[in-house]
């Protein structure tokens, strides 16, 4: 059946019906030539998908853009930042290097030996071929650089990772706390301004978090940013979903959030937002090609996500710390899936007009005791339960919709796939860089969780 057959029978379906279809495998034509359709998703057909369709045939999704990478040093960022450039977008990474600059402060390094970002660079583009650049700049502080930056360069797409991301460290005192806020907000109201005074139509893809939901039971499926609601007096209306912050760290991706808002509302910046949950792995296809393009691994209190902690625990054989019941529920999304859900992102921006777009970037959802369960039984690592440093309720519940970038082609690597290699080939190999000092918990969310932290017995043991 051609191409053609195939997609004026899907107009007669589109038309006539709104029932759910499986994408795995009717149109592999266009799953193998342009990624638009995804494996192992189930998609409401309706005008919108239908519209996504017909575009990615179109135009290959691989289309060449230029792309800033914001904070493309990071861990976030250098990954995505190479992902991108070997689809053939020409990319500049802008960073203050500041996450650098933390490790300095916190006196722990990556656990992984990476390079000084310019070597990282050269190493990638003899390997390549290809011409990724830096550019040194805070966003914070040098405004007028960054505008004249778009003037001259004229990128199609910023990708905005340029942000202090650990909830631990924005709750560590308030010389970090005060830090987070100016940085994060400062940056992202600078980016914006930027956009509008260049009159560029530049599409900004933003990092967020899961977090803004916030993480009590919702007693249903969190929906992708917006919310259906039945105003007083029965008047039907889409809204944000409420914010509901964990610390100052989410905070500011709520308050960013609006800050979108009325840029789009106000200026027609095209925004695309993505809700990401945890993310784990260290090393994607392109990071592996050398030694010296390594992605960096924390496994410290306070910039250690707690699978990286889990890992590095279970390759020195110590306990696997607990905070708390473990009943907390938490997204995941492995990093090499962060890099490609970036690029889906820049391939399918909002039309011009359209409201703030809104991705939930997730793969699978844990409960924190069972995610400890899942790498002991792999391990033979025991677990120890620790006083919670954080205010947060000891169990919930999290049921995320993502069939947004589902339907776009995600494919997602999920826990059980890639665990062990992670302790392995990551934690296993460099344990030698760990110090042991930094792996508890150094940051809490109030004077109550400090001292039940400092009676603790379990963390006491630990610690010896």
């Amino acid at each position: 059946m051609t191409l053609t057959i195939v997609l004026q029978i899907l107009t007669v379906y589109v038309g006539f019906c709104s029932s759910y279809i499986s994408t795995s495998g009717l149109y592999p034509k266009i799953q193998r030539n342009y990624g638009a359709i995804g494996t192992k998703c189930f998609v409401k057909a309706d005008r919108k998908q239908f519209n996504i369709l017909m575009a990615a045939t179109e135009s290959p999704i691989s289309q060449k853009k230029k792309v800033v990478v914001l904070g493309g040093d990071g861990f976030c960022g250098w990954p995505t930042a190479l992902y991108l450039s070997e689809q053939g977008h020409d990319v500049i990474i802008m960073d203050n290097l500041s996450r650098r600059k933390i490790d300095v402060d916190l006196g722990c390094d990556s656990l992984t030996p990476i390079a000084n970002i310019q070597e990282r660079c050269n190493v990638w583009n003899a390997l390549s071929g290809n011409k990724l650049q830096f550019k040194y700049l805070d966003l914070m502080k040098d405004y007028q650089e960054l505008l004249d930056f778009f003037v001259a360069e004229k990128p199609d797409t910023v990708v905005h990772f340029a942000e202090q991301r650990a909830a631990p460290y924005s709750m560590k005192g308030p010389r970090e706390k005060r830090y987070t806020i100016d940085n994060n907000l400062s940056g992202t109201h600078n980016l914006l301004c930027a956009i509008v005074e260049s009159g560029l139509d530049i599409h900004v893809v933003h990092l967020g978090t899961m977090g803004v939901y916030g993480y009590g039971t919702s007693g249903g499926e969190i929906p992708e940013g917006y919310l259906d609601v039945i105003l007083p007096g029965g008047r039907p209306s889409k809204i944000l979903h409420p914010a509901y912050p964990g610390s100052v760290y989410h905070l500011t991706k709520c308050l960013d959030a609006l800050v979108f808002q009325f840029y789009n509302k106000n200026d027609g910046i095209r925004v695309t937002d993505l809700h990401q949950g945890i993310v784990w792995g260290t090393n994607t296809p392109q990071t592996i090609r050398d030694e010296r393009l390594i992605n960096r691994f924390d496994y410290d209190g306070d910039y250690g996500t707690v699978l990286n902690r889990f890992l590095m625990q279970a390759a020195l054989n110590i306990p696997l710390t607990v905070y708390g019941t473990g009943g907390q529920t938490r997204a995941f999304i492995h990093i090499s899936d962060t890099a490609r859900c970036i690029e889906i992102a820049i391939n399918n921006p909002p039309a011009a007009g359209d409201k703030v777009e809104i991705f939930n970037q997730v793969a699978e959802t844990l409960k924190v005791r069972d995610l400890a369960t899942l790498i002991s039984d792999k391990t033979g690592c025991g677990v120890r339960n620790l006083e919670n440093p954080r205010k947060e309720d000891a169990e919930n519940e999290l049921e995320v919709s993502n069939k947004k970038f589902c339907s776009l082609g995600l494919d997602p690597i999920t826990l059980e796939m890639g665990l062990l290699d992670e302790v392995v080939n990551i934690a296993g190999k460099y344990q030698g860089r760990c110090d042991k000092s930094k792996v508890l918990p150094s940051s809490f969310w109030n004077k109550a969780r400090a001292e039940a932290a400092a009676s603790d017995k379990a963390r006491i043991e630990e610690l010896k």
